[in-house]
């Protein structure tokens, strides 16, 4: 004779069933998407590394934007930007206002044309932990970094990076790569705010003149700091 189930037996076997169905399947979905996301992360670390050890120069058009900690863009600015690795690097604002930053492999120079100052810093001190490390140094700049996870959002591998230390007052940058060349950066500080940098017209690995890297104080501007002076060779 069959032996019929008692009732609801039936029920709790089909709902354990289901049950285990579905966590089968969470499981899997689970397992394929931390792979994919694996994969991600690691295409994305290859741009960067690929970016720090193959572009020794880089120049090209900047749009810029610094956002507040409301999301609202409190600043616009453009200009033109070179970069020369090792330690070389010469951005040009040209709107709203004109300034020059030049890293010569020593010192960053600061110039203020409205205001007629130079502002110089020791380049390894000012830079240090900074975006503009990564950027134009070389490869062991990444010592100074660890990377935090990537995503790819509308045909751009974004990229964040983490300062080891965090005192320069910079929290994290996102690197944005498209089709295997940086075009897009965000940098993030302390006080909320983010740095937003569209890069335009890039060429990568062409010779760029070397007097880019070189600063000479104008006659009409006042100087503040003292720029550390190259050692001669001895005899």
């Amino acid at each position: 004779m069959n032996k019929r189930a008692l009732p609801g037996f039936e029920d709790d076997r089909v709902t354990k069933r289901m049950t285990l169905l579905l966590a089968i399947v969470v499981t899997s979905l689970v397992g394929q998407g931390a792979h994919a996301q694996a994969r991600v992360d690691e295409v994305g670390e290859g741009l960067v590394n690929d970016f720090i050890t193959d572009v020794i120069t880089l120049q090209g058009r900047f749009e810029q934007s610094l956002v507040d900690a409301n999301g609202v863009v409190v600043e616009r600015s453009s200009g033109t930007l070179e970069i020369e690795r090792p330690g070389r690097f010469h951005w040009a604002y040209s709107e709203p206002y004109e300034q020059r930053l030049v890293a010569d492999g020593l010192n960053i120079w600061s110039y203020d044309v409205d205001l007629a100052q130079v502002t110089v810093k020791p380049q390894a001190e000012a830079l240090a932990n900074t975006p503009a490390l990564l950027l134009g140094g070389s490869g062991d700049a990444l010592s100074q970094f660890r990377f935090d996870g990537s995503m790819v959002e509308s045909g751009t591998t974004w990229v964040r990076m983490i300062p080891v230390d965090t005192t320069s007052g910079f929290e994290r940058m996102e690197l944005g790569f498209t089709d295997g060349q940086l075009r897009r950066m965000v940098f993030f500080d302390n006080l909320d705010q983010s740095t937003l940098v569209a890069l335009y017209d890039v060429t990568t690995n062409e010779p760029i003149d070397s007097e880019q890297f070189v600063f000479t104080v104008p006659d009409d501007a006042d100087l503040v700091g003292v720029p550390i002076v190259p050692e001669e060779p001895s005899s």
